[in-house]
C-alpha cells in the first residue's frame, strides 16, 4: 500500500495522473481482490476432484463380471463333494495373502463349520466357493469339475446364502422370499414361510405377503428379517447351503426361534457354517480351524477337544466369558 501511494502521489504531482483516476484505480484493484481469492481456492478444490476422478476412472475400468470360458462346463447339483485344493489367495495390488495354501473338502450332506478369530480367512474361502473371485493359486472343484469352468450364474442357482446382515429390498414379503424364484406358486411360498417358522408373523401383518417391509426391511424386527432370509433359501432349495453368523446378532427368542427355521433348511444339504458362537457348531460333521488365512485344526468337537489345541482354547475362553456374563454383578455391599 506505502509503495502504491508513494507512486500514485508521484504520478498526480508531475500532472501525468488525477487524483480521480488514481482512487478508481484503488478501487477496482481492491473489487479484484475477493474474486481472485475466490478463483485461488477454486483451483484446490478442481485438483481435488481430478484427483477423486481417477479413483473414479480406475474402478469403472475395472472387469464388471468374473472371466468365463466360451463354451462352459455342465454343473450338476452336488453327487461327491466340493474340493478346495491348495488355493491362496489376496487381493489385487496387495502383496497380503488372505489365504494361503488352504486345503479342504466338504462331502456332500456333510456339515462342515469355520471357526477362529476374526481376519483368519473364513468368510474369503466361502467367497471363493461361490466365486465372487478367483483364487490366485489353486482350484476349487465341484465334483471333479473346476468351478471356473462352468458358468457363474449355473453355479449360484446352486448355492443358497444366509448371513447375518440379511438384505432385503424395499418391496413386499412375497417379492423377498421369491427373489431367487420368481415363478414360485403361492403354495410353494407359503410352504417355504412355514418351514422358517415365518408364518405366524406374516399372518398378523395388515396386508400379509403383500407388506411391504421397507429399505433394508426396517419394518421388520431382527428375527423376522432372518426367518425371511430362511424362507428365501428354502423356496430356492439350493443343494449346497452357506450360513454365514445368521444368528449372532439376535436377542435370546429370535435366535430360538432362528436356530429351528434352520435346523429345517438344513436337513439333506450340504452346509458350510461360519460361526464364532462355537456351541453352535458342535454337531458339524468336520470343524475347521482357521487362523491367518491357514488351516491348523480340523477334526470333530469331541476330537478337537481331546487334542487340546487352539479350538479347545477358543471353546474355553467363550464358555468362561459366558459364566461371567450369567454372574451377577454386586453394585453396593451389605455394609451400604
Amino acid at each position: 500500500m506505502l509503495i502504491l501511494f508513494y507512486f500514485g502521489l508521484r504520478e498526480i504531482n508531475a500532472n501525468r495522473m488525477d487524483a480521480a483516476q488514481f482512487f478508481t484505480f484503488l478501487f477496482f484493484l481492491f473489487r479484484s481482490y475477493d474474486p481472485m481469492r475466490k478463483i485461488s481456492r477454486q483451483h484446490n478444490e478442481i485438483s481435488k476432484a481430478f484427483a477423486a476422478a481417477k479413483d473414479v476412472w480406475s474402478i469403472l475400468d475395472e472387469d464388471e463380471v468374473l472371466p468365463e470360458r466360451s463354451d462352459p462346463l455342465p454343473i450338476k447339483p452336488l453327487t461327491t463333494a466340493i474340493d478346495v485344493k491348495n488355493i491362496s489367495f489376496n487381493y489385487e495390488n496387495d502383496p497380503k495373502k488372505i489365504l494361503d495354501n488352504v486345503s479342504l473338502t466338504i462331502p456332500k450332506g456333510s456339515m462342515v463349520a469355520l471357526v477362529g478369530e476374526s481376519g483368519g480367512g473364513k468368510s474369503s474361502l466361502i467367497r471363493l466357493i461361490q466365486r465372487l473371485y478367483d483364487p490366485t493359486s489353486g482350484s476349487i472343484l465341484w465334483d471333479g469339475v473346476d468351478i471356473r469352468d462352468v458358468k457363474v450364474k449355473e453355479l449360484k442357482r446352486l448355492i443358497a446364502l444366509v448371513t447375518q446382515e440379511t438384505i432385503l429390498f424395499n418391496d413386499t414379503i412375497r417379492y423377498n422370499i421369491s427373489y431367487g424364484r420368481p415363478e414360485a406358486s403361492d403354495e410353494d411360498l407359503a410352504h417355504a414361510a412355514e418351514v422358517a417358522y415365518a408364518t405366524d408373523f406374516i399372518d398378523e401383518l395388515p396386508h400379509k405377503y403383500d407388506t411391504v417391509v421397507g429399505e433394508r426391511g426396517v419394518f421388520l424386527s431382527g428375527g423376522q428379517r432372518q426367518r425371511i432370509a430362511i424362507a428365501r433359501a428354502v423356496l430356492m432349495d439350493a443343494p449346497v447351503l452357506i450360513l454365514d453368523e445368521a444368528t449372532s446378532a439376535l436377542d435370546a427368542e429370535s435366535e430360538s426361534l432362528v436356530k429351528k427355521a434352520l435346523a429345517n433348511l438344513l436337513l439333506n444339504k450340504t452346509s458350510i457354517v461360519i460361526a464364532h458362537r462355537l456351541s453352535t457348531v458342535r454337531k458339524a460333521d468336520k470343524i475347521v480351524v482357521m487362523e491367518k488365512g491357514r488351516i491348523v485344526e480340523t477334526g470333530t468337537h469331541k476330537e478337537l477337544l481331546e487334542n487340546g489345541g487352539k479350538y479347545k482354547r477358543l471353546y474355553e475362553l467363550q464358555f468362561a466369558e459366558e459364566e461371567n456374563v450369567e454372574e451377577p454383578v454386586t453394585l453396593f455391599s451389605d455394609a451400604g
